[in-house]
């Protein structure tokens, strides 16, 4: 289901691209704006990894010096079935974790100090499992498509704003134009959160059949959301919607502009799911974590 709304919205996109182009210079136009935003979000995807580790200051960790953190991504990674990914930790008292990479095979998963100070071994394994599910389910590769044509209909909006609108001449209305400038970049930017939420949920989903213990990622999710009202992890806002845990948003403007569904509608999903699963099975606990970095 959660596949089917992705695609569904995706599909809705590049309608609404289509619209855009037509309204404003007949499809010409659209196919121009498509090919200048896939060569920016292309570039921007192909290094993402690089970019979003750089945004948050990540340095990478070796075996050595977190071995238990090492230990559960290979644990999972080798029960998730992919490559396991580089392991990175972020110097931050926050509380939140990502991960980013185009593929499985040039993957990192990045989490914070403060993350591993608050959360128990079965609820950070719990966090690392979403984070593989991202991973696993190429997430990455969604959101750069859902950016690459959601940045064709905004670039296509400016251009219509400075140079005037659409041409008759062109085959485009000029009421039309107006009301694609306007109106259609809000749309696309609705959409793509939206699909940044159901891709949210599928790596809940991900994490909870993969660890067999949905109410730990519950309980992790209840811990990150009382931690992100005090303490923020910072960075590049560009990159939010990689993280696990945004700061709390209220309001139904608020949640339809929010990257990440509400903690709450997130933790009922996952007991129910534990009720489909049969109940929690606790996983092996594993001792506190050492650093020497």
């Amino acid at each position: 289901m959660n596949q089917l709304k992705t695609l569904s919205l995706l599909a809705l996109l590049s309608g609404i691209l289509v619209a855009v182009g037509h309204a404003i210079g007949g499809p010409s136009g659209a196919m121009f704006g498509l090919i200048m935003a896939a060569v920016m979000n292309l570039g921007s995807w192909f290094y993402s990894d690089r970019l979003a580790l750089a945004a948050y200051r990540a340095q990478p960790v070796t075996a050595a010096q977190a071995p238990e953190l090492h230990g559960m991504v290979q644990r999972l990674s080798q029960k998730a079935g992919i490559p396991m990914p580089a392991v990175y930790i972020v110097q931050s008292p926050a509380a939140n974790a990502f991960a980013t990479g185009r593929d499985p095979e040039h993957a990192a998963v990045a989490v914070t100090q403060g993350i591993m100070r608050m959360l128990p071994a079965e609820e950070l394994e719990g966090v690392l499992a979403h984070e593989l599910s991202h991973i696993t389910n190429r997430d990455t590769l969604t959101q750069a498509v859902a950016a690459t044509v959601a940045g064709a209909i905004s670039w296509l909006s400016q251009m219509a704003f400075f140079f005037g609108g659409g041409r008759d001449s062109e085959g485009g209305s000029p009421f039309g134009a107006m009301a694609s400038i306007f109106i259609a970049p809000l749309a696309a930017s609705v959409i793509q959160m939206g699909i940044s939420r159901t891709r949210e949920f599928a790596a809940d989903e991900g994490a909870a059949r993969l660890t067999g213990n949905p109410r730990a990622l519950a309980n992790a999710l209840r811990r990150l959301e009382a931690s992100a009202r005090s303490v923020a992890i910072g960075g590049n806002p560009a990159y939010q919607p990689l993280l696990i845990m945004n700061g709390p948003k209220r309001g139904f403007l608020a949640n339809l502009f929010s990257t990440h569904p509400a903690t709450g509608d997130r933790v009922e999903r996952l007991l129910s799911l534990e009720k489909e699963l049969g109940g929690s099975a606790q996983p092996q606990r594993i001792g506190g974590f050492r650093l020497s970095v």
